[in-house]
């Protein structure tokens, strides 16, 4: 058995063995596109997607020293057309940068070349000396008539953590594979798999021959990125798991045509934790959200409140490189980070936002680290104001609006009622932990409301909150009850909270009154 050929199919059998979500019909893809002019692909997604899991399921599925018609008979591809046409026909190559992570930078390139040829002349042992991994296949497919299916895990390892000498090396190494002139003699596929896109030289894709599909623009591989509504309520019931608290903790990615995809990975751990916590903190991965919230500094500070605040933002993608190095503007910023997973990015209107409540948690973090003090500050309180808010104490409630009022007109324009909805939502930050939120936008006549749902589970009260300039704290209290909300949340929750806020551009006081229906 090989390291990078003639591997076999133990990988994918390993994660067949646990709970497996079908997403073979991604080979149907590579099938139509094998031998033809778009024979090169790169899909891009994020951490924690199931980038490996998908590079393992395609080597079984093609490597010509494989059996596997057990492990694929009872999955979508079985259904497809192609399936036995293709089904371990090829000398298949698997390169996973990962496994060069201990050679010295300097060297990486060559030194990864030097091990990939010894393990494949094991294969191939007429094959003659050479430092050259497109030398060594080409002499191959020359003396033997093989073409090759190559697959690339973890392709952006080096463009991401190496320095700029070494990346134009491994750039140039990439070129040298496949934009050669006997390149599609040498191959009839080409996947590789990793974070980012392609980097751009010159705003142009360093391999523009390769057809990509990425989180940003996932083309028809959408439906293969994370795991659907209807695949997770299967797990859920499968493993006794609540399945409104997986989608408050794991859910909110739009990707294409999907509009609610899950984090497969986070999914997975709450299933064999049996828990909802974060699963990026394992990680430390806030420590990469604050090495990139200093850029642009005000322009993305202003855009993480709003997001926050639950809001969308609007972003331009095409002037990002695909690089982690050079990055310069707050649209660079976010774009990275939709990469990365932690924004979601719809492309109906080039909008981000932040996905769900375990992702939240990472920016809090962040800011906390990256020294944003005022909103930081504001998170860390906001825990303490909804339990004083739950003990229905007007008094902290009516001394922290006050204070709030001012001490955030930095960061939050106090002054409208669009302004006053989003200084609500960020002072009631701490509530996503055990709330479903609702918001409601405002609409020409002026009104802040805001609706608190507990999540399955809790004891906790449901709340409406209503913000209104002009009127008293009993005004705003009517204003709900003019709305109806008590009656609509009947049955949704054993208690209600009517919090009702007034305030007034010319007095500094809110007038603060609960009621409890």
């Amino acid at each position: 058995m090989g390291t990078f050929i003639d591997k076999g199919n133990l990988a994918f059998r390993g994660i067949l063995n646990s709970d497996f979500i079908d997403k073979s019909g991604l080979i149907e893809i590579l099938n139509e596109n094998l031998d033809t002019s778009h024979r090169y692909i790169c899909v891009s997604r994020p951490r924690r997607f199931g980038k490996s899991v998908a590079a393992k399921m395609i080597y079984a599925y093609y490597d010509r020293k494989s059996v596997s018609s057990g492990l694929f008979d009872d999955l979508e591809i079985s259904k497809k057309e192609s399936y036995k046409k293709h089904l371990n026909k090829y000398p298949t190559i698997y390169i996973d940068w990962n496994k060069f992570s201990m050679m010295d930078d300097k060297t990486v390139v060559e030194d990864a070349q030097k091990e990939i040829i010894k393990d494949i002349k094991d294969s191939y042992p007429f094959l003659q000396e050479t430092d050259i991994l497109s030398n060594a296949l080409d002499e191959i497919h020359k003396a033997t008539g093989d073409r090759f299916v190559l697959i690339i895990d973890e392709w952006d390892k080096l463009v991401r953590e190496i320095d700029e000498k070494t990346q134009k090396k491994y750039i140039n190494f990439l070129r040298s594979m496949f934009k050669s002139n006997t390149a599609d003699d040498v191959f009839l596929l080409v996947y590789m798999t990793g974070i980012l896109p392609i980097i751009k030289v010159e705003a142009q894709s360093a391999l523009n021959n390769f057809m990509e599909f990425s989180i940003i623009d996932p083309g028809d591989s959408a439906q293969y990125y994370g795991f659907t509504e209807r695949q997770v309520k299967t797990l859920c019931e499968r493993h006794q798991m609540d399945f409104e608290l997986m989608k408050h903790s794991y859910d909110g990615y739009i990707i294409g045509d999907e509009k609610s995809m899950f984090n497969p990975n986070s999914v997975m751990l709450a299933i064999e934790k049996h828990n909802y916590n974060s699963h990026w903190s394992k990680s430390a991965a806030y420590t990469t959200i604050e090495h990139y919230i200093g850029i642009d500094h005000d322009a993305v500070q202003q855009k993480i409140i709003k997001m926050l605040n639950g809001e969308s933002v609007t972003i331009k993608t095409a002037s990002f490189r695909n690089d982690m190095k050079n990055i310069d503007t707050s649209d660079d910023v976010l774009t990275l980070l939709a990469h990365l997973g932690y924004l979601s990015f719809n492309p109906e209107d080039s909008t981000v936002r932040i996905p769900n409540t375990e992702v939240a948690q990472e920016f809090e973090l962040s800011i906390g680290h990256a020294g944003w003090g005022e909103v930081s500050k504001a998170l860390d309180d906001s825990l303490t104001l909804i339990n004083k808010t739950i003990a229905q104490d007007v008094d902290y409630i009516s001394e922290v609006f006050d204070k709030y009022r001012f001490e955030t007109s930095s960061i939050i324009k106090y002054k409208d009622e669009n302004s006053m909805a989003c200084a609500i939502t960020l002072a009631y930050y701490a509530a996503k932990r055990y709330y479903k939120i609702f918001r409601e936008q405002p609409a020409g006549k002026g009104f802040a409301d805001m609706v608190f749902l507990p999540l399955p589970g809790s004891t906790r009260p449901a709340i409406v909150v209503e913000l209104k300039s002009k009127k008293s704290a009993q005004g705003a209290i009517d204003q709900i009850k003019a709305k109806n909300y008590p009656a609509a949340l009947q049955g949704l929750s054993n208690k209600i909270l009517l919090v009702g806020i007034g305030w007034s551009k010319r007095k500094a006081h809110h007038d603060v009154k609960i009621e409890v229906v």
